[in-house]
């Protein structure tokens, strides 16, 4: 079933070329259907490459879903037109003002990780929503500095800043065999990794995390909390082919001593073009979060939740 998103998202004719269906708001409301309700608060500056990201992931499921996407009001985007986040985007202060409710809260990561918390620019209206997400939404996924942030707020685990960045493709071993967030997955399954930062795993273990896949290289990768409610993934799934190969570029071109990124391109040659091999793992793990912790566990009437 298809994502619905709002009518001239540039992300429909990206997808559309993929054959991933994504329905506008204007079909969707001639379907006598209660879809899940996304939240998706997008902290990255290719806001419009994260969208189409996420949306090819989470449209692949039989379930509809209708998408709300979530700015930062105290945040000016560099990147990002004003007219698409004032067409498509719905501010956070207009979210915590309704008594609006969601089966799903996604946070992506942001480029903001060797900053303390307190020094971003919206950490103080991201918080709020952190609070606000405890009785308006059912289940939680924090992406990246998403993760990093949402562990600090809600545990009081603060992250360690690593000595190089982590950034290619890494093995990850699932530690809880058990978890149907991980029901698919291969062991080990492989997952882009491009961070300044790492969750130490005796840290997720005192505050009461479960610690679902990780690997010595790359510390804590997927915690949740017991009833996973809450899911942090310092990863990225989402990726797409190139998207390590943009950041490699990225880095090199503003004078910084990047390393090539681990275990992605042949034979660690940066002319040659990557291979995808986590493309199935992020769609398994995006359709596992959806079914089995928010579909089969948000209730039908929303009210209900918190």
């Amino acid at each position: 079933m298809p994502v619905n998103v709002p009518d001239g998202l540039p992300a429909i004719s990206i997808l559309a070329h993929e054959n991933v269906f994504l329905m506008t708001e204007q079909r969707a409301h001639s379907q006598d259907i209660r879809p899940l309700e996304i939240a998706i608060v997008n902290l990255m500056p290719t806001k419009i490459a994260t969208e189409t990201q996420l949306f090819r992931l989470l449209s692949n499921t039989p379930l509809q879903i209708h998408a709300t996407l979530i700015s930062m009001a105290a945040h000016e985007s560099k990147n990002t037109t004003a007219s698409h986040l004032e067409s498509f985007y719905v501010d956070s202060p207009a979210i915590l003002q309704t008594d609006r409710r969601f089966d799903g809260l996604i946070v992506t990561g942001a480029p903001v990780e060797t900053l303390p918390f307190k020094d971003v620019d919206y950490w103080h209206e991201l918080t709020e929503l952190f609070e606000w997400s405890k009785n308006h939404v059912c289940r939680s996924l924090f992406i990246c500095w998403g993760a990093n942030a949402a562990l600090s707020h809600f545990y009081g685990i603060e992250k360690h800043l690593l000595r190089k960045k982590l950034f290619g493709i890494y093995p990850l071993e699932r530690y809880d065999k058990s978890s149907r967030l991980l029901l698919g997955l291969d062991d080990p399954f492989l997952m882009p990794q491009s961070r300044y930062a790492t969750v130490l795993p005796a840290d997720a273990q005192a505050a009461g995390l479960k610690i679902l896949a990780g690997s010595q290289a790359t510390g804590a990768v997927i915690t949740a909390s017991a009833n996973h409610r809450q899911v942090f993934v310092t990863g990225h799934l989402e990726y797409d082919e190139d998207t390590l190969d943009k950041e490699y570029h990225r880095d090199i071109a503003a004078g910084l001593d990047i390393a090539v990124p681990y275990n992605y391109y042949p034979e660690n040659n940066p002319t040659r073009r990557p291979p995808v091999r986590w493309r199935t793992y992020a769609h398994q793990f995006f359709a596992n979060w959806l079914n089995y912790y928010v579909y089969q566990e948000t209730p039908f009437d929303l009210d209900r939740i918190g």
